[in-house]
């Protein structure tokens, strides 16, 4: 494992300035986009919380705001209800230079709900109201074609695979993008008490492992998809969730930090310690980092000295995340980010 690099130029790591229409590095997030509902009080059941914070979510779309905030391009594609809390997820991106172009208002279906608390214990609880949501009804029909187009990379997750017609408007949308040249970038983001069984998850979530380029995982998602395998184990990765044609596997360790694997080399980049008052949005937060960068420096993956330098940052990002409270509220800019890289020792 090579050394952790704490030090580096981030200021010239190549994020975008460009904003929504600089179409060159766009970063096009499909999936699902929500209303978190986050207790007031951190250490508490959804039972026992007092009230809830109500705070835009759904990891593709963190996804989309995390890279605008950082000065990239991005938009997502997606679908809401035809309801008030559908208009005010799409007024949020719009606010933070998301293209939305490609949302979709269903007028039959609510806007999907999510009650989130993390637990005494450390562990998050969730609690989902989608039966349907206003996602799970995406059509083939309504994707924005053009948009698809022009990602450079096309970012997605699993929980847009659980149901139809959504499953096959994510593949339609994928095969789309890379017919149009852009990277696909998956993070599987486990959800399991949204599928129907945890072997449907299993089979779900890898029956689209091979067509990524760049994969994001948890190691406690490691251990689901290896079937109890141990998570740290580099050759359990590397036989059974590296495949030929992935340019860049990242395994998240929390506060820890994240180690990666390439065709040519893999190491692990240490954590930044902060205290966490809410994981919300943490991971989603790291994946904004690294994309941000990638985009802007397609062969970033290639030099291991300027790829441990982006994940230092994508680190940072997710540190600064879980220091206050709901996914998107909390995400970082560049500016914050650059502030506590200085503060780091070398």
């Amino acid at each position: 494992m090579a050394k952790n690099p704490t030090s580096g130029n981030y200021e010239d790591l190549p994020l975008n300035t460009g904003g929504a229409d600089n179409k060159s590095s766009l970063v096009v997030c499909f999936g699902e986009m929500l209303i978190d509902f986050v207790p007031i009080v951190g250490g508490v059941s959804l039972a026992e919380a007092p009230a809830f914070k109500k705070a835009p979510g759904g990891a593709p779309a963190n996804v989309a705001v995390g890279i605008s905030k950082l000065g990239g391009s991005s938009a997502f594609i997606g679908k809401v209800g035809d309801d008030e809390f559908g208009h005010m997820l799409a007024d949020i991106l719009k606010k933070n230079n998301v293209n939305n172009s490609g949302m979709r208002f269903d007028h039959s279906a609510r806007t999907a709900l999510a009650f989130i608390s993390l637990r005494a214990d450390g562990e998050r609880e969730f609690l989902f109201f989608r039966n349907p949501s206003a996602d799970m009804l995406f059509r083939e029909s309504e994707l924005d074609l053009k948009l698809l187009e022009q990602a450079k990379i096309f970012h997605y997750g699993s929980i847009s695979l659980i149901e139809e017609p959504c499953r096959s408007t994510h593949l339609a949308a994928m095969t789309i993008a890379k017919k149009a040249g852009s990277i696909l970038s998956y993070d599987p983001n486990l959800r399991l008490k949204l599928w129907p069984s945890a072997e449907a998850a299993q089979k779900g979530i890898m029956s689209v492992w091979d067509k990524a380029d760049i994969i994001k995982v948890s190691e406690d998602e490691i251990t689901f998809l290896t079937g109890g395998d141990d998570p740290c184990d580099d050759n359990v990765v590397l036989k059974k969730l590296f495949h030929p044609n992935l340019k860049l596997l990242l395994v998240t360790e929390g506060s820890e930090g994240c180690r990666y694997y390439t065709k040519k080399f893999r190491g692990r980049v240490a954590g930044i310690k902060v205290k966490a008052v809410d994981t919300t949005g943490a991971g989603d937060a790291f994946v904004s980092g690294i994309l941000s960068n990638i985009a802007s420096d397609i062969n970033l993956y290639q030099d291991e000295k300027r790829l441990r330098e982006a994940l230092v940052f994508a680190n940072v990002c997710g540190a600064l995340t879980v220091r206050e409270r709901g996914a998107i509220p909390a995400l970082p800019n560049k500016e914050a980010v650059l502030k506590m890289l200085q503060n780091i020792p070398e």
